[in-house]
């Protein structure tokens, strides 16, 4: 592969990891599955939630940031791509993570009540060239911080699914 079309492929790869964090937080579950292999892994949290499979994935995806209470943003950069072959890649993102919990009451490990979380990581993913398109095949991180603090009892947040 020359150097123009490896560019091509890293382009095409940092936009696969793009869309897979508009999705998550615009809860496209069907757009995020798109972009899974059907025998991709998970290991998010630094272990905690590892998962095999695209659809043990999705469903963790979907119970755990589902409800319209919870909402969040992911942001990636600094990608470091390598391109392994002409359908193997694999590369490492910085991301932050902000997650608002607006549940009034603690009642599940992903409802801890009204809280919001901060952390940053390092996603480490492996990427599979699938019917000439790029789709993650492995996908994780390791927490470099997380923050998570009460918020305050009279704060308001508005967001697409409660206007």
């Amino acid at each position: 592969m020359d150097d123009l079309q490896r560019l091509v492929e890293t382009e095409a790869i940092k936009r696969l990891k793009a869309r897979y964090f508009r999705a998550l937080d615009t809860k496209d579950w069907a757009l995020l599955a798109t972009l899974l292999t059907v025998n991709a892994r998970s290991v998010y949290g630094d272990g905690l939630y590892a998962f095999e499979g695209r659809d043990e994935i999705m469903t963790f995806l979907e119970g755990a940031l589902g409800s319209e209470d919870i909402v969040h943003m992911h942001q990636a950069h600094t990608p470091e791509i390598e391109i392994a072959s002409d359908t193997t890649a694999h590369g490492y993102w910085y991301f932050e993570d902000k997650v608002i919990f607006n549940t009034l009451e603690a009642n599940t490990d992903h409802s801890p009540g009204r809280t919001m979380l901060i952390g940053t990581g390092i996603y480490h993913d492996e990427y599979e060239k699938v019917a000439g398109e790029w789709l993650i095949s492995v996908t994780g991180y390791e927490r470099i911080f997380e923050y998570t603090a009460p918020m305050h009892p009279e704060a308001i947040l508005k967001t697409r699914w409660n206007r």
